[in-house]
């Protein structure tokens, strides 16, 4: 039970201090080992780069792995405790409960006050799309789209590879998805070189996110039964499973899909990234019109979404023991 208990204290750490910047955080030695690398061996001809991406995404996850229980068995052989404290620290460095919430905050709060300038602004911080001529509802759109989906890479999924392995399986997804967000990319210098990069990406979150999909749909049931919350729960798990195969990313549309459901939004349609328009699959039905009050039900669903799935992969982790 340590391992879980260590887990729960790592979530209250982070729902507690975050990400402090004056703390030295893991995912920044990362991508810089990735940067590092990158320059050094994206390069030749497409077959070469395709297979030093195999090599640099090897490198980097299992190096991380290695170097996270390297250090932790050290310091557990020099003192229990210390080993056990570094494990809490190393656990909540995979967790952004508290940045989800507080970025999509960031976003709710000057748009709630009619403060255009300033809701762009803060979107433009947790978005790759162009944010300057963006409206109420399409600044609410892409900052539900951001947190459902991240509702995945930044909380369930290190929640799902810890409880497996502990800190060192966590810090290697961290390293995958920190891979897949520097070198993933369907462009002329990462195509080859990030392929490896994005489909290792695609494997780790593939039940991940599928789960979170479920919880995200049993915590829309508790709400609107107990709190009494406007969510349409009634068939949003099935039309999930319909929807979500048109997005783009085999995962995102998962968290995306369901939040739509339960929201009675339309995610998806046209963004803008550096001038140039891409088209994405629409998810869900616009029975409501986007504005401000659906980031905060999402972020609602996040918190709702998040507890259940650590329940659910607590008892699975008894019933195996």
């Amino acid at each position: 039970m340590t391992l879980l208990l260590l887990i729960t204290f790592a979530i209250g750490l982070d729902l507690l201090i975050g990400d402090p910047r004056s703390l030295p955080h893991p995912v920044v030695f990362i991508g810089r080992m990735i940067s590092f690398l990158e320059k050094s061996w994206n390069r030749g001809t497409d077959s070469q780069r395709k297979r030093r991406g195999f090599l640099l995404t090897a490198t980097v996850v299992i190096g991380v792995w290695g170097v996270s229980w390297s250090v932790l068995a050290l310091l557990t052989a020099i003192n229990v405790w210390l080993g056990l404290v570094a494990e809490l620290w190393l656990l909540a460095t995979t967790l952004a409960i508290k940045g989800l919430a507080d970025a999509g905050r960031a976003v709710a709060v000057p748009l709630a006050n009619g403060d255009l300038p300033g809701a762009r602004q803060a979107l433009s911080m947790i978005v790759g799309r162009d944010t300057a001529a963006l409206d109420e509802a399409e600044i609410t759109r892409a900052t539900v789209e951001t947190v459902a989906e991240n509702t995945v890479d930044g909380i369930t999924a290190p929640l799902f590879f810890a409880v497996i392995g502990g800190a060192p399986l966590a810090l290697a997804y961290k390293a995958i998805n920190t891979l897949d967000s520097m070198v993933g990319y369907r462009n002329e210098r990462f195509e080859k070189f990030g392929f490896a990069s994005a489909k290792l990406d695609d494997i780790a979150n593939w039940l991940p996110a599928r789960i979170t999909a479920c919880c995200l749909w049993l915590g829309g049931i508790l709400l609107a039964l107990v709190a009494n919350k406007p969510l349409r729960w009634r068939g949003a798990l099935r039309a999930t499973c319909q929807e979500a195969p048109r997005h783009p990313s085999p995962n995102a549309g998962w968290p995306e899909a369901m939040v739509a459901r339960l929201l009675g939004v339309q995610l998806g349609g046209l963004n803008t990234y550096q001038g140039a328009i891409s088209r994405r699959a629409t998810l869900g039905e616009p029975l409501a019109p986007l504005n401000v009050t659906h980031i905060g039900g999402t972020i609602q669903l996040m918190h709702v979404g998040w507890l259940l799935f650590m329940g659910l992969m607590g008892l699975l982790w008894v019933g195996v023991r």
